[in-house]
């Protein structure tokens, strides 16, 4: 077997409003056409995608209330930690900062998913 590329990660959501706003309002991801039919939304980052798959019954909360990173959790680039980092508390949402000391914070989805934002290298902003 040999694994050639990174296509999508797929994500349960309960409420699709609640995660749409979520992901495409707060986080900015740009949403795609899917040709399927059940309820959900794709969105489009570089050359991989995140599907939103509603599941009226999800519901997750971390496994490690005190070190989010230690859970399951998606990873994404910002430009800069510190405007995302405000952006996301002046909506309302509870940020956890990296209990390593780096430059990342993670945030929960509606659901309680993880999402990691990470302080993007300076060569990767070029």
């Amino acid at each position: 077997m040999q694994i050639t590329d990174y296509l999508h990660t797929a994500l349960l959501v309960s409420d699709l409003k609640q995660a749409e706003h979520f992901y495409g309002t707060v986080l900015g991801l740009p949403k795609v056409d899917r040709p399927l039919n059940y309820p959900g939304v794709w969105y489009q980052l570089g050359s991989v995608q995140v599907h939103l798959m509603v599941d009226s019954g999800f519901s997750t909360q971390p496994r490690n209330a005190e070190k989010w990173g230690r859970d399951r959790h998606l990873a994404f680039a910002v430009v800069d930690l510190q405007v995302a980092k405000d952006q996301l508390v002046a909506q309302g949402y509870r940020v956890q900062m990296s209990a390593s000391g780096r430059a990342a914070l993670f945030v929960q989805d509606p659901d309680g998913n993880l999402i990691e934002l990470n302080q993007a290298a300076i060569e990767q902003q070029k």
